[in-house]
């Protein structure tokens, strides 16, 4: 897929209409164009702009992991846990301190 001649183009059009930030935490910087539908479920829009995301490598890998099914078996403290540094690196994060 990657190798097509249409993809560098594709993805540089999934950049722009993204502003060239992560669609779900607004990173810049290093971004992935990721499949909102997986290729392997649904090659038929592999190559369709309305199905891509521009998302940073941190949110990538989280979407990664649920679609495979890492995330389900995470215990809820764990959770917690990086629920809040997840929250502290977007800057919402209430520490407590003090």
């Amino acid at each position: 897929m990657f190798r097509d001649k249409r993809w560098p183009a594709l993805r540089m059009a999934a950049k722009r209409r993204d502003s060239f930030k992560c669609v779900e935490c607004s990173a810049r910087g290093d971004l992935e164009v990721d499949h909102v539908k997986p290729v392997r479920t649904h090659p038929e829009l592999a190559f369709e702009l309305s199905n891509l995301q521009c998302l940073c490598v941190a949110c990538h890998a989280r979407k990664t992991r649920i679609e495979v099914g890492w995330e389900e078996n995470i215990s809820p403290a764990r959770r917690a846990w990086k629920d809040l540094v997840r929250d502290l690196q977007k800057g919402t994060g209430d520490v407590g301190i003090g």
